[in-house]
């Protein structure tokens, strides 16, 4: 069964990357096939598979030689590690589930937020839903307790995104509104503290250091993900 969740999790990691290129570009994620982006040829099934034909190919695509980014293993090994996780923390459960659902979700919007500082609408507003039915599946956070949680996890960021004039984005907001509905009101606070903890202890580093000035941006949703994965 471990090795079962491994594998799942490397597929899925496949596919997210396929999520993190082509959604920011409004291309569907079901056609055309993946092709390498310098020369444009096809990518055959076994240039495809996860990790395993990036180490067959040192990196590079079989056709042109373009280097390929790292962030493809990553992501897979990533997405099959917190699946892994999941697993041992829930076992065969209607929570697990809705953690892969949620663990998924989180991966895709840290690699685009970091890439394009954009947190997509189409995973987060369905996620809100998602969250919302996996709790009413599952009772193991009450259906008003997620609703709060949709309530605190978007009303806290709100408020910031009003107080500071656009400090944060509204793709923060949504995301906090889609934490508080699978992890609850309660645990949504822990989730935020940790990712303010986190992204606040960064900021300090990277003036400090002089690696950015004070209105430089810095994408906030991947502290947010981290602090919804540790919920």
């Amino acid at each position: 069964m471990w090795a079962s969740v491994a594998l799942f999790g490397l597929a899925i990691g496949s596919f997210l990357n396929v999520v993190i290129v082509r959604l920011p570009e409004h291309k569907s994620l079901w056609g055309p096939r993946s092709a390498c982006p310098g020369c444009g040829a096809p990518i055959a099934w076994h240039d495809n598979v996860p990790i395993l034909s990036f180490v067959a190919l040192r990196g590079r695509c079989g056709a042109c030689a373009m280097r390929i980014s790292w962030r493809y293993p990553v992501v897979e090994a990533l997405t099959a590690a917190l699946f892994i996780l999941a697993y041992r923390t829930f076992g065969p459960t209607v929570n697990f589930v809705a953690a892969l659902l949620l663990l998924g979700a989180l991966v895709a919007i840290t690699a685009i937020d970091l890439q394009h500082q954009i947190i997509p609408d189409v995973i987060t507003l369905p996620g809100i839903v998602a969250g919302f039915l996996a709790n009413l599946a599952s009772g193991r956070v009450s259906w008003l307790d997620s609703l709060i949680g949709v309530g605190i996890g978007g009303g806290l960021f709100l408020v910031i995104i009003l107080a500071s004039g656009g400090g944060l984005g509204g793709g923060d907001m949504k995301l906090g509104a889609m934490l508080g509905a699978f992890l609850g009101w309660t645990v949504v606070l822990v989730a935020v503290f940790v990712a303010v903890l986190l992204g606040g202890a960064l900021a300090i580093v990277l003036l400090a250091t002089g690696k950015r000035r004070r209105k430089d941006p810095i994408p906030f949703g991947p502290f947010l993900a981290l602090g919804g994965m540790v919920g």
